[in-house]
């Protein structure tokens, strides 16, 4: 009796544990890193877009949206920059499709609200061959304390359910 009792509860635990991951991590990965900077942006705006060059992405890479023209990042170079669409519609989000060596990945691109950008001075932008090869920068990127706080209740709580059910006893178990 108690063997069932200790199951359901850690069915329930894993349940609630598996509940709380967001769905964008419950999608699958690329094997390349890559990303949209900044990943808000007025219409007309400039962003710049990144790979991470390894194993899975050694040529060249593709980029696609609604938001701007098709580029291709050539393989000795892991980023480039581009306009946003002066007629990109305030508030939406657009896809950004990053393909590379036969994996796809999609990133969000997102138009602020206001006034496209003016650009009075374009100039070609130059692409340094070597340079920095950073990530996100730590292990925490892209969590905020209410998310971390959120998590680690949730966790809790199921472990502390768990706990409940697997010590609490009816009257024919005890003896």
């Amino acid at each position: 009796m108690r063997a069932i009792r200790l199951a359901s509860a850690v069915l329930l635990g894993a349940g609630a544990l598996t509940s709380c991951v967001p769905a964008a991590d419950a999608t699958p990965r690329t094997d390349f890193g890559f990303s949209v900077l900044p990943s808000t942006v007025r219409a007309g705006g400039e962003v710049t877009l990144h790979v991470t060059r390894n194993r899975a992405c050694r040529g060249e890479a593709a980029v696609g949206s609604m938001a701007f023209d098709p580029v291709t990042i050539p393989r000795d170079e892991s980023w480039t920059t581009v306009v946003v669409d002066r007629d990109a519609r305030p508030g939406a989000v657009y896809e950004v499709e990053f393909t590379c060596d036969g994996s796809t990945g999609i990133a969000r691109l997102t138009i602020a609200r206001g006034r496209p950008a003016h650009h009075p001075d374009r100039h070609p932008t130059h692409h340094p061959r070597k340079g920095v090869h950073a990530g996100e920068g730590g292990t925490l990127a892209g969590f905020d304390l209410k998310e971390i706080g959120l998590g680690a209740a949730l966790i809790a709580g199921s472990l502390g359910v768990a706990y409940h059910f697997s010590r609490r006893r009816t009257d024919g178990d005890a003896d």
